[in-house]
């Protein structure tokens, strides 16, 4: 008999979409706002490069979701540590970066392990708050691959507490999102942690 063939989602959630031309009227005025000469040599393409920077921190990469059949019926934990994370505070605009360790007990499917990167990518390409963002992973992963857990958590530091406000200079925020047996289950709980935090 045959193994179940991979499949595979194509994903493409719904981001509004950049107004490029008027974006960079925007940063413009928003220069002058600022007390600053938007035709100065050193700042006439700035509105061009401001838009840009921030339609490519806004703009996730579309990708297949490819899962595979669990044919050795893998009944482990799956975890992928030190993900890249980068994304903007929604409050602030400014951007906070970090990583984030994904894991999941999978059930009937895998997962192709590149794709754990991605849909944290695909999250923390918007507007963002961390405990947000965490929990929109956990909760993408748990609906798409119907494994028996997830966990995620997201370490990151935020510009608009380290350079501005109470400049905590070095401070890292770490929050976690748990479903399924991974937040039932004791033991599941705490042999995850240990696998994402542990050195």
């Amino acid at each position: 008999m045959s193994a179940a063939p991979a499949t595979r989602l194509r994903v493409a959630e719904p981001q509004g979409r950049i107004d490029v031309p008027a974006a960079e009227r925007a940063i413009a005025d928003l220069l002058v706002a600022l007390g600053r000469d938007p035709d100065s040599p050193h700042l006439a393409d700035t509105p061009r490069r401001v838009t840009s920077a921030y339609a490519e921190l806004l703009t996730p990469t579309d990708f297949n979701l490819t899962t595979f059949p669990n044919d050795e019926e893998y009944d482990e934990l799956v975890v992928a540590r030190n993900l890249p994370v980068r994304s903007l505070c929604e409050h602030h605009l400014l951007p906070f970066s970090g990583v984030a360790h994904v894991a999941y007990l999978p059930g009937d499917r895998i997962l192709g392990l590149s794709k754990l990167a991605r849909v944290v990518d695909l999250f923390a390409c918007d507007l963002q708050v961390q405990e947000r963002l965490t929990q929109q992973v956990a909760t993408w992963l748990d609906d798409h691959l119907t494994p028996r857990g997830v966990g995620v958590v997201i370490e990151a530091e935020h510009l608009c507490m380290t350079m501005r406000g109470v400049q905590a200079t070095g401070s890292v925020t770490r929050t976690s999102a748990l479903r399924g047996r991974l937040r039932d289950d004791l033991a599941s709980r705490q042999e995850f942690f240990t696998l994402a935090l542990g050195s």
